[in-house]
């Protein structure tokens, strides 16, 4: 009798509970498997941002501006010209274009690191909105006595050089807007572009997922935001590892989910503009369509006027930049 028990519970289950158990060792072993690799990429990522900055210190001096720490460059002397980088950049970006050496040579330049890009902090109690960076923009101006400036910004700081400008009148005395961003528009880019600022999820993205993608869609970035121009030799110098840390990637996240909805609420300060304004973009622009976004606030801009430069892309101030020069020269006092 007891060796008969003891023969029945040796014996093994039902067929469907077998599989069921061999099911969620499958899916326990894939999940253990899922985590150790995205562990792995994760410390890979960390000792590439910290290769990267080892290879690319700090190019100019800090200030502590509203507990917030910024980065910035300053060259040459004359009335100040303030240069604020598109979504994604760096201090770098302006410096490999050959446009600080052009204009120190008539003007102070400085040139930001805009908050959680190159080497500024982005606290992540705010939320850096074009009027967050302008007030903290302004206050560093304040700082270095650099008052009242020419204010450059390119792509998505058009909207920060337009928040300074309106928010600052005092502060800024004239404006150039470069490849900007100022109606909203249909961007299926958007979407995708914006996964890593969700809290959590794109925590892990940026540290893990993010970095080796971005690396892998560079070059067909480059085609897209140069296009239809190649990209010039001398953007080598612009340090793209830098940019791929989850740092900076999290800042450039945070900017493309909030392009659309700053757009649409920055519509009605356009016309109390009163700075003179230089407004310049590429005909061909894969990133910003100028019909639809330069040329409509130069209309709604009656002191501005308005370069669209043919065969030119996104980038004008590396493709076109005696253009940008000259754009400056027009309206700098």
């Amino acid at each position: 009798m007891n060796s008969s028990l003891s023969a029945m519970n040796d014996r093994p289950g039902p067929p469907s509970k077998r599989r069921r158990s061999r099911g969620s060792r499958t899916k326990l072993l894939a999940a253990g498997g899922l985590v150790a690799a995205l562990a792995a990429s994760a410390v890979v990522n960390h000792r590439r941002a910290r290769r990267a900055e080892n290879a690319n210190p700090p190019v100019g001096r800090f200030l502590q501006v509203d507990g917030v720490r910024l980065h910035y460059l300053e060259r040459g002397s004359g009335s100040p010209l303030v240069l604020l980088h598109g979504n994604g950049g760096m201090i770098q970006d302006f410096l490999s274009s050959g446009l600080v050496d052009e204009a120190a040579k008539r003007h102070r330049v400085i040139v930001f690191d805009r908050p959680g890009y190159g080497y500024s902090d982005r606290p992540r109690g705010r939320l850096w909105t074009p009027d967050a960076q302008a007030d903290l923009l302004a206050a560093a101006l304040r700082q270095l006595g650099a008052e009242p400036a020419t204010v450059l910004g390119h792509s998505w700081a058009g909207a920060v050089a337009v928040a300074m400008a309106d928010r600052h009148p005092g502060l800024v005395s004239a404006l150039v807007l470069e490849g900007g961003y100022f109606y909203p528009s249909v961007r299926l880019d958007v979407l995708p572009m914006s996964l890593p600022a969700v809290p959590l999820a794109g925590d892990v993205l940026r540290h893990t997922i993010s970095p080796p993608l971005s690396r892998a869609i560079w070059p067909l970035l480059m085609r897209k935001i140069f296009g239809p121009e190649r990209t010039p030799d001398k953007f080598r110098a612009f340090p793209r590892e830098m940019a791929l840390r989850p740092t900076h990637l999290r800042a450039s996240a945070e900017e493309t989910a909030m392009m659309i909805p700053c757009a649409a609420a920055a519509q009605g300060r356009y016309a109390r503009l009163r700075q003179p304004t230089a407004i310049i973009a590429g005909e061909g622009d894969r990133m910003v369509a100028a019909k639809d976004q330069s040329a409509r606030l130069h209309a709604e801009i009656p002191q501005s006027t308005f370069d669209c430069l043919p065969g030119t892309g996104h980038m004008v101030h590396h493709t076109a930049t005696s253009a940008v020069l000259a754009a400056i020269e027009r309206v700098a006092p």
